[in-house]
């Protein structure tokens, strides 16, 4: 599969900008965040702003991603915050599997009326179902299970839903499939909790740009404060990440400085 590689300059700003995500917050994200978008992952949850024909405005939260048009134009899409799940065409058990994060083969109607068999998931941010056809996915986790040499009851287990760890080089990899990757499944260092953890997308608490500071909270949703709103609070917050990032500049120096030391004692 080719890899999308978007540049920041070709971030649709007017059209986020229509549902109240201006440049400047754009640029603010984290850089994970950015290079995520630009890989065409999709973002976080984050505040959007919809005015209706009655020129009422709605707030209310959404992810999106960048795609690539046929004409080569980048355009974003949307993926709002659903009150709950349309599950109704699944059994008791299937909800439940669902709703528990799981993922589910079941037959699904795609666009164009035809039905197939497909991996189903629900988004547990945005709380959409998403789903993709089992023969896609499968042929992914064959290459996948090719490369790492997985067992044919470890495949069974990654298609039942089940993120599988391993050992690669000493150290501890699971692999899963999420829908939300481009290629259906998500390779991350460490256990299954901690595959779990990434899907969360918790990151740092305040990320402080040029022109204010987006705020996480514990469910990884983001919210942003201009820096002219800026509560004494945050502006101590701002005051305790500039000095890490000169604690940590110094102490990379400083690193960098007694390799050098030692490279140079070697060549004498």
């Amino acid at each position: 599969m080719k890899k999308i590689q978007i540049e920041e300059y070709e971030f649709p700003y007017e059209d986020l900008e229509q549902v109240g995500l201006t440049r400047e917050m754009i640029e603010d994200l984290p850089m994970r965040v950015i290079d995520d978008l630009s890989s065409g992952r999709c973002s976080p949850m984050l505040p959007v702003k919809v005015k209706t024909d009655d020129s009422e405005v709605i707030e209310s939260r959404a992810r999106f991603a960048f795609v690539r048009v046929e004409n080569g134009k980048i355009e974003a899409l949307f993926y709002p915050k659903l009150k709950s799940s349309p599950l109704e065409q699944f059994s008791e058990e299937q909800r439940e599997a669902l709703m528990s994060g799981k993922t589910i083969i079941s037959s699904v109607k795609f666009d164009g009326g035809s039905s197939s068999s497909a991996f189903v998931q629900v988004d547990q941010e945005t709380l959409q179902v998403v789903a993709a056809p089992t023969a896609i996915i499968t042929r992914n986790l064959k290459v996948l299970a090719d490369e790492l040499g997985l067992s044919a009851s470890e495949v069974k287990c990654i298609q039942n839903g089940e993120p599988l760890t391993f050992i690669i080089d000493d150290e501890q990899t699971t692999v899963g499939i999420d829908l939300n990757e481009k290629v259906g499944l998500r390779i991350t260092e460490g256990d299954a909790n901690k595959w779990r953890e990434q899907n969360k997308r918790i990151g740092e608490k305040y990320t402080f740009g040029c022109y204010g500071c987006w705020i996480m909270d514990n469910e990884g949703n983001l919210d942003y404060v201009r820096e002219e709103d800026f509560t004494e609070e945050l502006w101590e917050e701002q005051r305790k990440s500039a000095q890490r990032n000169v604690s940590s500049s110094l102490h990379k120096k400083k690193n960098i400085w007694q390799l050098t030391s030692i490279t140079q004692k070697k060549c004498l």
